[in-house]
Parts: C-alpha cells; structure tokens; sequence
C-alpha cells in the first residue's frame, strides 16, 4: 500500500510538517514518487514513523533514533540508557520535590531554603561525613559506644521517598545544632557517671503504668516509683533535663522515617510525669 505524505500524516497522528521533516532527514525515505513528483511512502515508512514518535515522546533525541534505524544500536540498548538516565532524574526530581515541600511548610528564609537545599543534595560520602563529625562531637572516641552510634547513623536509601528527603534535612540540621550536640555529649557524660543506658526503659516501665492509671505525681505512690528506681534524684532531675529536651525525641523520629523503621516509642509524656514526682 502507499500513502502520500498526507495519508501518512493522518495514520500516524504527525503533521505534515513532522513527516517531511523526517523524511527530509532520512529517517523515513520515500518509496517511490508518483507521476507528479509527490512522495509517496510504504508500510515500512508508516510502522518506522510510530516508533520514532514513540522514542520522541520518551525524550530520544534524534541521533539516537538515526543510529536505530541505521541499525547501529538496538530499540532495547537505548531503552535501558534511556531508562537508567530518567531515574536519576527521578531521584533529582524527588529531592526538588521534598525541598520545595519542606520551604512550603516551613516558610524559611532565604538562608535557610539554601541550607536546606544544599544538604538535600549532598552525596552519599558528604551525608555520611557529616553525620560521622555530629556523633564523634556527641559521643567522643568511646569504643563502648560504637553500638549506640551505629543505632544514631541515618542511612538515606538510593531512591527514597519524599517523606524521607523532608526529614532528613531536618535531621542534617540538627545534627549542625551545636547545642543539641552538646546535649548528647553531656548525656554520654552522665552514662558514663552511673546513669545506666537502660534508665529511659526503667522509667518507661515504672511510670507508664501509673500514668494509664491516673496516679498523680505529687501522691505517696508517685514518690514509692520515684524511690524504686533506685536513683540520686539530683542525677534523675539533671538527666531529665537533657533526655526530656525535644529535640533528641525529634531526631529519633526522623532517624526512623529515614532509615524506614517502625516510629519509636513517645517517651515525654513519662518524662513529664517523672519531672513532676521529682520537683
């Protein structure tokens, strides 16, 4: 069957303007005339112009799709560059996308959407640098503590979700907060004083109960789980005042979006509670 350039147009969705132009490029060669001159053009012609409309719209660019139809590389070769390409222009996209929500929600300054910005994009080894200078500052050289620091590190996955994006610029942020760094050290300090790692538990144990069941903190039985805790109460207030600090609750919950773990445990409200039995 042949068609001329205005048939073929019709079939394949293109403008006339599109068909010459690719014809003029070789891409799509004519078969033949007719006796007035005007191209005319065969099956093979229309089957070729639907797959170069078909790599146009998946963004090839036509020096690819001539060393397709030259037979210099394959449909499937470019589809897997093409394919490789686009997602990381999807993770670039996801990350715009997650910056652009954060400032939307946030309403910033100038300086602060830069900052954000900026520690959206850094790479795996700059993340991974900045979050090895925040915990060698918060919890010094302490070899008993690489436990700890390991259950602190964020781990961005490769193609995370904007959720994640979103919240670890808020973590790399805190991790910049030199005061909530030295809220961290001071607390390995007391760690390394006597307050056992476990306290938070202890309190978790003890003082929930008693929240669900109504006892107030000034009451005999408030001061009877004070006193089972078995701790200095001048150590207990001073702990309290650095573990109770919102923002090491914060980074928790941004370090589980991030590295994708279940939402931790809400402990203020037992530190609250413990606060109150101790004044």
């Amino acid at each position: 069957m042949r068609y001329s350039i205005g048939e073929l147009a019709r079939r394949t969705g293109l403008t006339i303007k599109a068909v010459r132009f690719y014809s003029d490029r070789g891409l799509v060669p004519p078969s033949g005339r007719n006796t007035a001159g005007h191209r005319r053009y065969d099956e093979a012609a229309r089957v070729r112009l639907d797959l170069i409309r078909t790599l146009r719209d998946l963004g090839v660019d036509l020096a690819t799709i001539q060393r397709i139809v030259d037979g210099e590389t394959t449909v499937a070769d470019v589809a897997a560059r093409h394919a490789e390409a686009l997602e990381v222009q999807i993770r670039v996209l996801r990350v715009r996308h997650a910056v652009l929500t954060a400032v939307a929600k946030r309403g910033p300054t100038t300086e602060e959407a830069t900052l954000m910005h900026e520690l959206a994009r850094l790479s795996e080894g700059e993340r991974r640098r900045l979050v090895d200078d925040f915990l060698a500052e918060a919890l010094g050289d302490r070899p008993g503590l690489e436990g700890i620091a390991r259950t602190l590190t964020p781990e961005l996955p490769e193609n995370p979700g904007p959720e994640q994006v979103e919240a670890w610029i808020e973590l790399a942020e805190l991790t910049r907060d030199k005061e909530f760094r030295a809220l961290l050290r001071r607390l390995v300090e007391q760690h390394e004083g006597g307050l056992r790692r476990d306290l938070a538990a202890e309190v978790r144990d003890a003082v929930t109960p008693a929240l669900e069941a109504g006892i107030a903190p000034d009451s005999p039985a408030a001061r009877a789980i004070v006193d089972g805790l078995g701790r200095d109460p001048g150590q207990v207030k001073e702990w309290l005042a650095l573990v109770g600090d919102p923002r090491r609750e914060r980074y928790l919950r941004l370090l589980a979006i991030v590295n994708g773990w279940a939402a931790p445990e809400s402990l203020a409200p037992a530190f609250g509670w413990l606060a109150a039995a101790t004044a």
